[in-house]
C-alpha cells in the first residue's frame, strides 16, 4: 500500500497543475488508467508502479483537458533524476539506532567464509543493509546498493556489509538474477535481534569512529542518495593521505 501511495504522490503535484489549465474535471491517475511509452506500448498497472517508485520516471497525461485521458511514462534523463533526488528530504531515522550513539560491534562469517569483526573495521566507514529475499523493498533497492557498492569498490575506506536472514543456498540462487556487490552474511536474524530490527530493509553508515552517522528503515527513493552523500561527508573528515604517511 505504501508503494501505491508512492507512486501516486510522485506524480500528484504534476497531474494537478496539468488540470489547472482546464476547466473540466481534473485527470485522475488509477489502476485502471492507460499507461504507454512514447512507441504506444502500454504497460500493466504492476510494471509502470514498480517503475515510478524507482524515481527515474515521469507521468504525464495525453490530453490533460479529458479527464478519461490516457498516460505517458516517460524515463527522465541522468540530469532530471539527479534533480529530483537532490530535491527529495532525507528519510526518516529509524528507531533502532540514534545519530552519534556509538555502534555496538557484531562478529560473523560471509558466504564466502571471510570473517567480519566490525570492531576492527575503527577508521573505515561501514555501510550496512538488513534485508531478506522475500521482502520486496528490499529487493528494489538492490540495484542501486550495488550500483553504489560498486563505485566504491577500489576505495578501501569503505566497507559494504549485507546481513541476510536467508540460508546460504537460498542467497547463491538470489544472487545469480540480482547482483549485491556487498559482502553478505547469512543466517543473519541474531544479527537483526542484537538491533531490534523488525523492519526491512534497514541501511546503516557508520563513522570511522564507530558512531552512528546515518540510518533509515523502509523503502525510499532517497535513501542510496543519502547513503552515498553520508559516505562523502564523512570521507570529507578523514585525514589526508599525505598526512597520513607524515604522521607516521
Amino acid at each position: 500500500m505504501k508503494i501505491i501511495v508512492l507512486a501516486y504522490l510522485l506524480t500528484f503535484s504534476l497531474l494537478k497543475s496539468s488540470a489547472q489549465h482546464s476547466n473540466n474535471a481534473p485527470v485522475r491517475l488509477t489502476e485502471n488508467s492507460v499507461v504507454k511509452d512514447t512507441t504506444g506500448t502500454e504497460y500493466p498497472y504492476t510494471i509502470w508502479q514498480q517503475l515510478m517508485t524507482t524515481g527515474r520516471y515521469m507521468i504525464k497525461p495525453e490530453k490533460p483537458a479529458d479527464p478519461n485521458t490516457a498516460f505517458f511514462i516517460i524515463r527522465l534523463s541522468d540530469e532530471d533524476y539527479a534533480k529530483r533526488i537532490n530535491s527529495l528530504p532525507k528519510p526518516p531515522e529509524s528507531k533502532y539506532f540514534k545519530t552519534g550513539s556509538k555502534f555496538s560491534s557484531f562478529k560473523t562469517t560471509d558466504i564466502d567464509g571471510n570473517k567480519i569483526n566490525t570492531k576492527n573495521l575503527a577508521g573505515k566507514i561501514i555501510v550496512l543493509n538488513f534485508w531478506f529475499i522475500n521482502c520486496p523493498p528490499c529487493v528494489r533497492e538492490i540495484p542501486e546498493l550495488h550500483k553504489l557498492s560498486q563505485s566504491y569498490k577500489e576505495d578501501s575506506s569503505v566497507v559494504f556489509i549485507a546481513v541476510a536472514l536467508d540460508q546460504t543456498s537460498d542467497i547463491r540462487v538470489f544472487l545469480k538474477t540480482h547482483p549485491f556487490g556487498y559482502s553478505i552474511v547469512d543466517n543473519g536474524r541474531y544479527i537483526s535481534n542484537q538491533y531490534s530490527i523488525n523492519s526491512y530493509p534497514t541501511n546503516v553508515v557508520v563513522s570511522p569512529e564507530g558512531k552512528v552517522y546515518f540510518h533509515s528503515s523502509g523503502f525510499g527513493m532517497s535513501t542510496v542518495h543519502w547513503i552515498k552523500r553520508s559516505i562523502e561527508e564523512l570521507q570529507q573528515q578523514l585525514p589526508k593521505k599525505e598526512e597520513a604517511v607524515a604522521a607516521q
